[in-house]
């Protein structure tokens, strides 16, 4: 399958971590002597990542600095002398361009080569990326999913999941998507839902028991975008009102 053949110039490999927000695990991609994301603090996946990195390792680039992504860059850094860098927008980093996409963290980049896209996690191989209130922003993370859908590329490396081959279906379906759980919610607040369950049953009634507990901070999310907005109703409390009350 297509979703299977690795980009020209990249190679993937994927930490033993696997959970319900990292998938099958989380994916470290070895560009030349460039390794992004080295992953959890895992002793078999460093190994895994130097085998692959078989001319040597130049430099350690983060696209965050969320743990299943970061904290194996400490290690890898004393084994192998190389710098760990979180890139800001404009840096060059070996082949690597950073550009900056917060949302999902406000630290965000993905990083370019040419028109190959490692993406951290703006957006996963398969379902839809997690967005904690506070730390997240949806209002920042749809413009980023805008900024990155303008590009020209032809492929998405993402955190987590396969390889994403048509970028801009896919980036598409990630803006819809948001939109479309907004829709839910403002539909449910209209009929007079207040309560976090009433919302839930409404706009993430297909969300199965497991994945609830992401599905309630993702509505946190879209309830803080609401307020920023001057679109929530009188009644409802993001996560934020509660923290500013404590």
């Amino acid at each position: 399958m297509q979703q299977d053949r690795h980009p020209p110039g990249v190679t993937r490999v994927r930490a033993a971590n696997p959970s319900p927000l990292t998938l099958d695990g989380t994916n470290t991609y070895v560009v030349g002597g460039w390794v992004v994301d080295p992953g959890p603090d895992d002793a078999a996946h460093r190994e895994a990542v130097l085998a692959a990195a078989s001319q040597g390792v130049e430099g350690i680039v983060l696209t965050h600095s969320h743990p299943d992504h970061a904290d194996g860059a400490d290690a890898l850094a004393a084994r192998t002398g190389a710098s760990v860098v979180l890139p800001i927008e404009g840096d060059e980093i070996g082949p690597l361009t950073a550009i900056a996409t917060p949302g999902h963290a406000p630290d965000h980049v993905c990083l370019l080569m040419g028109t190959t896209c490692l993406a951290g996690d703006l957006v996963l191989g398969t379902g839809s990326v997690f967005i904690a209130p506070g730390e997240g922003s949806l209002s920042a993370y749809l413009d980023s999913l805008r900024r990155v859908r303008a590009l020209d590329l032809d492929v998405l490396c993402p955190g987590h999941g396969p390889y994403v081959w048509d970028p801009a279906a896919k980036l598409d379906e990630y803006i819809e998507h948001r939109l479309y759980r907004e829709r839910l919610l403002l539909e449910a607040l209209d009929a007079g839902a207040r309560s976090e369950d009433e919302l839930l049953d409404h706009a993430w009634a297909d969300v199965p028991p497991e994945l609830r507990f992401a599905a309630s901070f993702t509505l946190q999310a879209h309830l803080e975008k609401l307020r920023e907005e001057g679109r929530l109703p009188p009644g409802v409390r993001s996560e934020s009102d509660r923290e500013s009350e404590s």
